[in-house]
């Protein structure tokens, strides 16, 4: 029986409803008369697929306050003044922890291959982290109330941590309950009785090598005091009168050394206390007549290590003299009679040096030095001559210049990383260390997921980096330069025009790319566009080609005040009728009208001298707006590039230019008011009108294309090649439905307010293939394009055949009339067809365009043409396609090409959305929204059904907003901070698989044996003495310590924290050496304690259970 649908009749009825209810309305709730209803698209996502968790985060730890290195496990600790943990082991495992209170993470200290690190921070908390889950968890903390923590020390194989306080004091926890004991080393016992001064916080605490029973503390005054923790006393007192800022010891503990506020070192033997043996000033001009050198800056901190071999390694950061002003941070390293001055990039947070041993008392043969600075991490090799650096293989160079922008593509052709990752190998620097990377702990995590990622950033120095990010991790494969392009201005004086910014002025704003083609377009600050090709063949372009284009914003101003006279009135090039010029804004330096204001001019000056380009990204084309009677051009507010249709458009707040990349010729130069015509529900009008316009697209085309040779520039406007540009806005055939479009003329008040409003900007261009008017029977190539005041407008293409005849015959450009309107500005325009399927824009596949082609007459057909499914009768060709439109406040599903409104959601009343892609998620599509109130939401397509609404984070700033992008997969991303990205992911399934795919940053690792003692030590009584720590600081010896002091608080590491702990972390090795000194009572106390954490983990265990099934049936708006 043949269909018969008598959809059209309900046309009406239909875009009244829609738009009438704020829900979606389903087809199938829509009456149809005929037994046979139209057939439903099939929607598979529901709610349960999503969810919304963070997966990985990339880049340098911003703000970095503390390192710490475990030499065992070989892993990489560093916390930040914002409580961020991050820790790395080999290049691909990474984790980001977050302590809650945000506070500043002052010190970190390894529980060296245990698995377990503490943390210190400055709102005086200690915390336990267990780090043999994939996801580190605090097990314990510790809230200091009375005295605010300055230093930690936990000596190797120990489990008493020594903490240091502002008031002078140490008090000493045990890591494995985290509750003090009841020994206290008091300030006031440890200095000269005799000292009426205070002698400041301690910035410092270490045991001696060879003697775990004596321990060596430095006060800031200047103050060092050994101390005996059998006896409780001070066994000697070294004092200098200048402040400490760091100790170390020598390994066979019978030296130590010290660095000064003044610059100096200070060496001393252990058992002469009266003075150093040795003072240097490493950066000190030594005077002739054996005065003392002058004082020099602070040296930060020290560190002695030992070889077997040779000479002693000193190293410490800071000590410049004063007068090297300019002069870069720095890293000394004195070795022997050789003094290396390592000069930084940033100034230096912390360093620490990387040996073969954990067991202090044994030689320390130091391999490498990392140094933590401001904004990098950078490691030494100190075995090899000149100290060069290692290549770092973390993704930690993100913000080596500012990102302004970033794309994220899942899913890419898989051909694409192999391509990029061969033109990025030859960027890569040379001399580095030929050295492995040392810093290898832990093991990946199982990809599951094999598709190709690929994120994009731009920044603000004009690069372009293009960074493989499959499977969680990141790595950068290739780096473009855009302002290669461009003269650089010598000296401030020579600055051209680059004054529309003060600095940064090739910084990238957008980025639009077709992976499939390998297409580039970027948007630049300076009003500029550049197009790059893909080839994998070095060219060396002689002439850069360039094409200047003028967009002008023409329309009454209301609000212009009646004081402001507009100066004199300046012929624009391109012989239309003098237009007034508004107030000139920017100081002009070049000018090419007559009247002094700048015009004509663009603000970069493209380079004139042949440009080698490399394989990679090469230049096709530049486009830069120019200045209009002293106007600087408007900043670009959109891009689109489409390789098959070898087409570029780019809007801004004036207007919309599209230009043929193939011919270098533009197409389209418009006001966004000329492009309504006659449909303008502004009722706007141009600011003088043009009388003297023809259809030949004079005074429409004030352009001066770079590449187009002489004869061409003089010809009149009327010539043809102008006159293909545009078909005149009045010869526009009004195709308004009125029922549809939400805009109503009874709107008189608000008309008159948006006139007030600033001026309307292009939002949002697709390219695509589809219905342009109502009456269309078959989908054509056309532009959609979205403005900030909620319109969508449709041109026309009409594209040349392939082959050689795309490259001779004008594209013909036509505004079709069709206009739809939505609340909010366009952010997102995509297309389905009849089952609901996305269609892609039409794309041309890469092929290399620096090879001679050879001459084959195949015509180069569209690839990848939208198939439209043949209709059963003529009435129901018009359900072809739908139209997906996100705009800031809602989302429309428009079917093609009747117009009509098929369903219709508003996502946000109060806020307004940030990010909408559409994107594809477990075989079928959704819309993802990102809304300024924090909140991640998901629409199913093509019936906008609410499936995911999560309040993840406010919008705390513009980085936020200009970075966050969602992708296929159920992946998106964002910039957390200015060096660090942050994934996240909104597929049910991605988190479930997330535990798998982390790398463990815990591996079992076997500890060193000890050094030996030597037959002779052991004879003579030399070599390292043990200490029983236990019988000292133990409750039954030193009793408890008072309550008020500090408070436990149980860690919130979850169930698998607190097995793991219990059965785990420190509990394991203690329990074994607690045996080995066979105290059975202690022992049957810790297997208490165990059971008893074991219990509450199983309790706590069965209580999440059962809330799990209450809320189990609820949905996310029940709670």
């Amino acid at each position: 029986m043949r269909k018969f649908n008598i959809r059209k009749v309900l046309d009406g009825l239909t875009a009244g409803s829609a738009s009438a209810s704020q829900q979606p309305t389903p087809p199938a709730q829509q009456q149809h008369p005929s037994g046979n209803r139209e057939p439903e698209i099939q929607e598979t996502l529901q709610s349960e697929h999503f969810q919304l968790c963070k997966t990985v985060r990339h880049g340098f730890p911003y703000q970095p306050s503390a390192l710490a290195f475990d030499p065992v496990q070989k892993i990489l600790a560093v916390g930040t003044q914002t409580g961020a943990l991050r820790l790395f082991g080999r290049p691909g495992v990474e984790c980001y922890c977050q302590h809650d209170s945000g506070a500043a993470v002052i010190q970190l200290q390894f529980l060296i291959n245990e698995g377990a690190l503490v943390s210190a921070l400055a709102d005086d908390t200690l915390h336990l982290w267990n780090l043999r889950q994939k996801r580190p968890a605090i097990l314990h903390s510790l809230k200091f109330c009375r005295e605010r923590v300055t230093f930690c020390h936990l000596p190797f194989q120990s489990k008493w941590l020594y903490v240091g306080t502002e008031r002078g004091n140490i008090h000493i926890v045990n890591v494995e309950s985290f509750t003090l004991s009841g020994y206290v080393i008091m300030w006031n016992k440890a200095i000269e009785l005799s000292s009426k001064s205070h002698p400041g916080p301690v910035v410092h605490i270490s045991d001696n090598p060879m003697d775990e029973g004596k321990l060596l503390i430095g006060f800031e005054s200047g103050t060092v005091v050994l101390w005996d923790l059998k006896s409780k006393k001070a066994d000697y007192r070294y004092t200098y009168d200048e402040a400490i800022h760091s100790v170390a010891w020598h390994h066979e503990g019978k030296q130590f050394i010290c660095s000064h506020s003044d610059g100096t070192l200070t060496i001393w033997n252990v058992r002469s206390p009266t003075k150093p043996v040795q003072t240097i000033t490493p950066h000190g001009k030594q005077l002739k007549d054996g005065k003392k050198p002058e004082p020099c800056k602070p040296i930060l901190k020290v560190e002695f290590k030992t070889t077997r071999s040779g000479e002693p390694f000193i190293i410490l950061s800071g000590g410049l003299s004063y007068d090297t002003v300019g002069r870069r941070p720095c890293l000394t390293v004195m070795h022997g009679k050789s003094t290396a001055v390592l000069e930084m990039d940033y100034s230096i947070v912390d360093f620490l040096t990387l040996c073969e041993t954990p067991y202090p008392n044994d030689f320390q043969e130091p391999y490498a030095v990392v140094v933590l600075l401001e904004k990098d991490l950078v490691l030494i090799d100190l075995a090899q001559n000149g100290y060069p650096i290692f290549e770092n293989p973390y993704p930690l160079s993100i913000h080596e210049s500012p990102v302004t922008c970033c794309e994220y593509f899942a899913d890419c052709p898989v051909d694409l990383i192999p391509a990029l990752y061969s033109v990025g190998a030859r960027q890569k620097r040379q001399g580095y260390s030929k050295k492995e990377w040392p810093i290898n702990g832990g093991n990946w995590g199982l990809g599951a997921q094999s598709y190709p990622e690929i994120i994009i950033t731009g920044h603000a120095d004009g690069s372009v980096k293009f960074w493989d990010a499959s499977a969680i991790t990141l790595q950068v494969l290739y780096k473009l330069k855009t302002s290669k392009v461009f003269e650089k201005s010598r000296n401030k004086e020579d600055k051209p025009s680059t004054d529309i910014v003060d600095e940064d002025p090739y910084a990238i704003q957008i980025i639009s790319w077709c992976p499939e083609s390998r297409m580039l377009c970027i948007a630049g600050v300076s009003a500029h566009v550049i197009i790059y090709r893909f080839s994998k063949q070095e060219v060396i372009t002689e002439v850069i080609p360039m094409l200047e284009v003028r967009l002008l914003y023409e329309i009454n101003d209301v609000e212009t005040p009646e004081s402001e006279q507009p100066p004199p009135l300046s012929t624009p090039v391109g012989g239309s009728n003098p237009q007034p010029i508004p107030p000139q804004s920017h100081p002009s330096t070049s000018s090419s009208s007559s009247d002094g204001l700048r015009d004509n001019v663009p603000c970069l000056k493209v380079k004139n001298s042949p440009l080698k380009q490399s394989p990679g990204y090469q230049t096709e084309l530049v486009i830069q707006l120019v200045w209009v009677g002293g106007e600087p051009p408007q900043q670009i507010t959109s891009l689109a590039v489409n390789s098959s249709y070898g087409l570029v458009v780019f809007g801004n707040c004036n207007g919309i230019a599209m230009v043929d990349y193939l011919q270098k010729t533009v197409l389209l130069n418009l006001g966004t008011i000329e492009l309504y015509g006659s449909n303008d529900p502004y009722r706007r009008e141009p600011r003088s009108p043009r009388k003297s316009r023809q259809p030949s697209g004079a005074g429409l085309c004030d352009i001066s294309e770079g590449t187009v040779v002489p004869e061409d520039r003089c010809k009149s406007p009327t010539s043809a090649k102008m006159s293909r540009k545009l078909s005149l806005p009045t010869d526009l055939k009004p195709d308004l439905d009125v029922k549809d479009n939400s805009f109503s003329r009874s709107r008189s008040s608000s008309v008159t307010s948006i006139d007030k409003e600033s001026r309307e900007a292009i939002s949002a261009l697709h390219f695509c293939e589809t219905y342009t008017r109502k009456a269309d029977s078959s989908p054509c190539p056309c532009l959609w394009v979205g403005t900030t005041l909620g319109t969508v407008l449709v041109i026309a293409l009409n594209l040349p055949p392939g082959g050689e005849q795309r490259l001779l015959q004008p594209v013909i450009v036509s505004p079709s009339g069709t206009i739809l309107r939505l609340k909010g500005a366009i952010l997102r325009m995509a297309f389905l067809d009849a089952t609901g399927c996305l269609i892609p824009p039409a794309y041309e596949p890469w092929k290399e365009h620096n090879v001679p082609e050879e001459k084959d007459e195949k015509e180069k057909l569209k690839k990848r043409r939208p198939v439209s499914v043949s209709p059963s009768s003529s009435q129901e060709i018009s359900e072809n396609q739908y139209a997906v439109i996100c705009s800031e406040k809602q989302a429309k599903v428009i079917s093609l090409p009747t117009q009509n409104c098929a369903y219709k959601q508003n996502i946000t009343e109060t806020s307004f959305v940030l990010r909408g892609d559409i994107v594809s998620l477990s075989n079928s599509i959704c819309l993802a929204c990102f809304c300024a109130n924090g909140h991640i939401m998901t629409f199913s397509l093509p019936s906008l059904r609410p499936l995911l609404d999560v309040y993840y984070l406010p919008l705390t700033n513009m980085r936020i907003a200009r970075t966050f992008c969602f992708t296929n997969n159920g992946q998106a991303l964002y910039l957390v901070s200015p060096t660090e990205i942050q994934r996240l992911t909104y597929s049910q399934e991605t988190c479930e698989n997330l535990q798998e795919m982390l790398g463990e940053l815990f591996t079992p690792v076997e500890t060193p044996e000890a050094p030996n003692r030597g037959f002779f030590k052991g004879l003579f009584g030399g070599g390292a003495q043990s200490l029983d720590r236990e019988e000292l600081f133990g409750e039954s010896s030193s009793g408890k310590a008072s309550r008020s002091l500090a408070q436990h608080i149980p860690g919130p590491g979850g169930i698998e924290g607190v097995k793991g702990a219990a059965s785990g972390v420190v509990g394991e090795l203690a329990r074994a050496r607690l045996a080995l000194d066979e105290r059975g009572q202690k022992l049957s106390d810790l297997e208490e304690r165990t059971a008893a954490m074991l219990s509450s983990a199983d309790s706590f265990s069965k209580h999440a259970h059962e809330m799990m099934l209450k809320y189990k049936d609820k949905k996310w708006y029940q709670f």
